[in-house]
């Protein structure tokens, strides 16, 4: 459809300040600077601030992102790469796994904008990758920084209540404290 125009969502608004991880695999270093370079704007454009890690690949993108939200204190992440399709099945496997992985973590809470661009030429990639053209990798900033904001809106306070596992209730424990 020439000319269709893609509805963009105004960027969120932050109380407290955001801190995000972009993880990125430079194998097309150009493109992943590009892509790096719009994924900075955009956090900064909301006030937030970021840390970034290089990895081998695409498929340790995940892993990484996975380690960091373990390990460390980042409110969301920005998944950053680029694979161009070549003469063997290694490009399914590659886009597959890592865009899978990438929603698992999603949906176990991780909050992730996937700017991993899966793309058939070197061209189509540095258009997408271009932060004054398609700007992809702002787009995935947008979306961790949305997965942020609703997180916060909707995240429970920490607390005692609720199912704790590993608690005795006084009422389950016999007359020396433990479980009867």
């Amino acid at each position: 459809m020439a000319g269709a125009s893609h509805h963009q969502l105004e960027l969120p608004k932050f109380d407290a300040p955001v801190r995000l991880l972009i993880v990125v695999a430079p194998y097309y270093k150009d493109i992943a600077d590009n892509l790096v370079a719009g994924a900075r704007q955009t956090i900064e454009a909301v006030g937030g601030s970021w840390d970034m890690v290089n990895v081998p690949g695409a498929l340790e993108v995940p892993s990484a992102i996975a380690i960091a939200e373990r390990r460390s204190n980042f409110d969301g992440y920005v998944a950053l790469g680029c694979v161009i399709r070549g003469e063997t099945t290694h490009y399914d496997t590659v886009c597959n796994d890592s865009s899978r992985a990438i929603q698992l973590l999603g949906l176990n809470g991780a909050c992730i904008g996937n700017g991993i661009l899966t793309v058939e030429t070197y061209e189509q990639a540095a258009v997408r990758a271009d932060p004054d053209d398609q700007n992809k990798g702002g787009g995935a900033a947008a979306a961790a920084l949305h997965l942020i904001a609703l997180d916060r809106k909707w995240g429970k306070p920490s607390g005692e209540f609720g199912f704790q596992p590993g608690t005795i209730r006084v009422a389950d424990a016999g007359p020396d404290g433990q479980k009867a």
